[in-house]
């Protein structure tokens, strides 16, 4: 996709109105993110402002407008808040009915448009403008942007408090004027405030990232980071070093990566973050992770597993030994999948053990290993440790290297169940992958019960989706039948309330099963290809991953946008 910039360097370039060397140091500038490639131009003083807009109106089919000789109208401005307006980047003008007129410097922004236009109702009518002259304009409409800021971080956060042993005056290295000392100090509202929006929303993960001039704040919900309300950039120091006393960090280490957690309380219930720094150019960036246990179903029921997936998962864990296998990229779902699975074998008279970094979750009467590389408990040794401690089933948070397979293999093949994940994307590519790890075949056949590749995918908002149609043709190319077009396909798209925002509500897994059967066995052993062996498997009734997300979009629970996006390169 040809981003904006280059859209503009193209028009220019081909109506002649800049040199193109000139053009060329705009796009350098603008790739490094120090100014746009207008504003490059107009410091130049290479083309005059009203020209340059004119002539990029005229090429967009996009009507100029100049934001100086303008009044937004009351109608226009109680439409859009001035947060709305920020985040998207747009300034209402007028409404007249449910027509909004806004001003926009890229009129192809079309995430942020569709935003404003669910947000607000209305359908959009574009006005061009240069991109240095929204920000101030807006700014003039509602107010500055840090007194704007402000005043909406500083409103009431009730409900939530830390867990955290009061921090002495002294030890606040950096910029203590900032931090406050009671719990009324603006810094404590506001970091109360992004992470109460964080549980709110059941977001995953909370980033804060400083740029020049902003200070940017994004959540990360089923999948998908959407951004929240921005601090101050006058704040941007004394939010982040709040977070690392949280986090019991050292906040006059500036230059290093750190890690750290804390626990809030939130709602009734107590949730961990677990936090990482990581200095940039413009300050230190913060990601939390939130491990909220009251979200997380520890059923394999309630997965959204295919049936024949979840039966072959179940009969793979209820042998007493042999290794099972659930892959993915981050984020998929391996962990609470596992964590299921040794919640439904769980038996008293067992020994459970397992071995993670970090122990995302605690479970009642089960052994949990945090592994401390520093400290010399790798994967490696804590499970080399564990198999001294009589154990019946081990769960391994992640196989990384060849010394852990092999000793995972070998308790496989004595009398121990192994539940562990790797980084593959499909199941039949697993076992390629253990074997290029260096493992013999005839080991990975003998030990194996079953490898599995799971996604999640966006689940659609019951209470506004809407119905979707598309030619054949396109069916067919995503993956349907000629048989399931004919009986009549009902699929749903998502639409976006007041409830969901974006259309979608939740997620759930799928899950690609493919259990070690005779013939596959004798696969693995003579060495075929990763494409043989799914062929295999698919004959023996395989549920591809492409295929339960097709499934599920005939449910109507979710869109093929989403069977795409999580499946994509995935095919039959």
């Amino acid at each position: 996709m040809v981003s904006f910039s280059r859209r503009i360097v193209r028009i220019l370039e081909e109506t002649g109105s800049v040199d193109l060397d000139v053009l060329l140091e705009a796009s350098q500038v603008a790739s490094k993110g120090e100014r746009s490639v207008t504003q490059h131009l107009l410091d130049k003083e290479v083309i005059e402002e009203g020209d340059l807009l004119g002539i990029l109106a005229d090429r967009l089919n996009v009507p100029p407008i100049d934001l100086d000789r303008v009044t937004p109208s009351d109608d226009a401005k109680e439409a859009v808040s001035a947060e709305l307006a920020r985040k998207t980047r747009c300034l209402p003008l007028s409404k007249i009915g449910d027509q909004l007129t806004v001003a926009v410097s890229n009129p192809f922004d079309v995430v942020h448009h569709d935003d404003l236009r669910i947000q607000t109702g209305c359908e959009l009518r574009l006005a061009l403008s240069l991109d240095h002259r929204i920000g101030p304009a807006i700014d003039r409409l509602y107010g500055g942007a840090d007194t704007e800021k402000m005043a909406a971080f500083l409103a009431d956060v009730d409900g939530i408090s830390t867990d955290i042993p009061k921090i002495e005056q002294e030890t606040e290295v950096v910029d203590v004027s900032s931090l406050g000392e009671g719990e009324e100090a603006p810094v404590v509202k506001i970091v109360n405030h992004i992470i109460y929006q964080a549980v709110k929303t059941k977001a995953s993960d909370i980033h804060v990232e400083p740029f020049e001039k902003r200070v940017r704040v994004r959540y990360r919900v089923d999948g998908a980071l959407l951004e929240g309300p921005e601090p101050p950039k006058t704040m941007q120091n004394a939010v982040i070093s709040r977070l690392k006393i949280m986090s019991q960090l050292d906040i006059a280490e500036r230059r290093k990566p750190q890690d750290g957690k804390f626990q809030v309380r939130a709602e009734g219930r107590t949730i961990d973050f677990r936090v990482s720094t990581l200095p940039t150019v413009h300050g230190e960036k913060v990601v939390m992770r939130i491990l909220d246990s009251s979200n997380l179903a520890l059923s394999l029921d309630t997965l959204g597993f295919e049936e024949k997936a979840l039966k072959d998962f179940r009969d793979a864990i209820a042998s007493p030994y042999g290794m099972i296998l659930v892959t993915g990229p981050t984020g998929s779902g391996k962990t609470t999948t596992l964590y299921s699975a040794v919640k439904e074998i769980f038996d008293d008279e067992a020994n459970f053990v397992t071995v993670e970094d970090p122990v995302e979750y605690q479970m009642d009467r089960i052994n949990q290993v945090q592994v401390n590389p520093k400290g010399g408990l790798t994967f490696s040794a804590a499970l080399r440790s564990i198999l001294r401690q009589d154990p019946d089933v081990v769960m391994l948070g992640e196989i990384r290297d060849r010394e852990t397979i092999d000793i995972a293999i070998k308790a496989a093949l004595t009398g121990h169940l192994v539940l562990s994940t790797l980084h593959t994307n499909d199941a039949a590519s697993t076992i390629s992958r253990m074997m290029d790890m260096g493992v013999d075949p005839f080991m990975v056949a003998s030990a194996t019960l079953l490898v599995s590749a799971q996604r999640l995918i966006r689940r659609l908002c019951k209470h506004c989706k809407k119905p979707f149609e598309a030619p054949e043709d396109r069916l067919l190319q995503v993956g349907f039948t000629k048989e399931e077009i004919s009986a009549g396909i009902e699929l749903m798209q998502p639409k976006g309330c007041s409830r969901c925002s974006q259309g979608y509500a939740g997620r759930f897994a799928l899950l690609e099963t493919l259990p070690m059967s005779e013939s596959i066995k004798r696969m693995v052993v003579a060495g075929r290809s990763a494409v043989d062996i799914r062929r295999q498997a698919l004959e023996n009734g395989m549920v591809s991953l492409r295929r339960a997300a097709l499934n599920n979009a005939i449910r109507g629970k979710t869109s093929i946008e989403e069977v795409l996006r999580v499946t994509m390169g995935e095919m039959d």
